[in-house]
């Protein structure tokens, strides 16, 4: 949710034709700030936030990271 703003089953709902899940379908920047969303939320869990804190949180470092990774030149580089 904090970084597609939907959940997985949402996403294979609107996208019956597409094989695979919605990590399948995501770009590399996306996949960089999911593993880095994912080990902040488990940092998160283990200090007692509540999940709809961790959301709006995790939302937030979401949008930072992908800014700062759409902008990267060099990233754009290692994309095909």
């Amino acid at each position: 949710m904090a970084l597609f703003g939907k959940t997985a089953k949402q996403w294979r709902e609107e996208h019956p034709d597409l094989e695979g899940n919605i990590r399948d379908a995501a770009t590399i920047e996306q996949l960089v700030v999911l593993s880095n969303l994912e080990s902040l939320n488990s940092v998160f869990i283990h200090q007692g936030q509540s999940q709809s804190e961790r959301l709006i949180q995790l939302n937030t470092i979401a949008i930072t990271q992908m800014k700062a990774l759409v902008n990267n030149k060099q990233i754009k580089k290692l994309n095909p």
